[in-house]
C-alpha cells in the first residue's frame, strides 16, 4: 500500500469514530431527556 491508501483508511477511520461518538451522545442525550421528564412528572404529584 502507498502513502495515499493509508491516509484515505485514517481518515475513513477517524470520520467513523466522530460519527460513532455522535450517535453515543445523541442516544445518551436523549435518555437524559426522558429521566428528566419522569423527574419532572414526580415532582408535579
Amino acid at each position: 500500500m502507498d502513502s495515499s491508501n493509508w491516509l484515505l483508511m485514517a481518515n475513513a477511520a477517524v470520520w467513523l469514530g466522530v460519527g460513532a461518538y455522535l450517535f453515543f451522545m445523541a442516544r445518551t442525550q436523549q435518555q437524559l431527556d426522558k429521566r428528566i421528564r419522569q423527574m419532572e412528572l414526580m415532582n408535579d404529584d
